[in-house]
């Protein structure tokens, strides 16, 4: 019943006892955060879906199997981010199978309106209401287009508020490469962004 509310020291400590309960609540509380994290670095391949869960679940399993490793118990999370980091960019690196999408379908749209659906917007362009459902599939696609390592540094700084120096540490790099790429990844957001036409001027288009 406490453990809901104990730190994630105290239940990785907890855990190094041989306390299973407590690593099951780290799992309960970070899960949904870590899958996402891993749907956004996996999104633009065939079968994302399946293959952000297994590497969730891989995680989760080598932190159990190497949590007596961990020097901070109050890192938890940053160190259960980099694990995340290493199995996704192994996956990466594995061509990827063979399947063909329509760009404009359904599958495509629903990518992004309903898997992101529970993430915090991009604040890089001014915010516009009356976009809904269109400015999530943009803001999308306009994260698709960057590069792994732009994606990843955007996801992990906008979506997870996780601090540069704390991304440095999950990725492995000096925190002047992740200030570099979160922000050569917004200006190519930017741009992609600002392109897309307000409602109104669509309508105006089409007449």
């Amino acid at each position: 019943m406490f453990l809901r509310t104990e730190s994630d020291a105290a239940l990785v400590a907890r855990t190094r006892k041989g306390d299973v309960e407590a690593f099951n609540h780290l799992v309960s509380r970070w899960e949904k955060r870590l899958y996402n994290y891993l749907l956004r670095l996996v999104s633009n391949r065939p079968g994302y879906r399946e293959d952000a869960l297994d590497l969730a679940q891989e995680a989760f399993l080598k932190a159990y199997q190497s949590i007596g490793t961990l020097a901070d118990a109050g890192k938890f999370s940053s160190w259960l981010y980099r694990i995340a980091h290493n199995l996704a960019f192994s996956h990466l690196r594995r061509p990827a199978p063979l399947e063909l999408v329509e760009e404009g379908g359904q599958d495509w749209q629903e990518r992004w309106s309903t898997d992101w659906k529970d993430s915090a917007p991009l604040q890089i362009v001014t915010p516009q209401p009356a976009f809904g459902r269109e400015m999530e599939i943009a803001v999308g696609r306009a994260l698709d287009s960057l590069s792994p390592e732009q994606r990843e540094a955007i996801v992990l700084k906008v979506y997870h508020g996780f601090r540069f120096d704390e991304i440095a540490e999950i990725i492995s790099c000096p925190v002047s490469t992740v200030k570099t790429r979160v922000y050569a990844g917004f200006t190519q957001m930017r741009a992609i962004l600002e392109s897309v036409p307000a409602p109104s001027q669509r309508r105006a288009q089409r007449r």
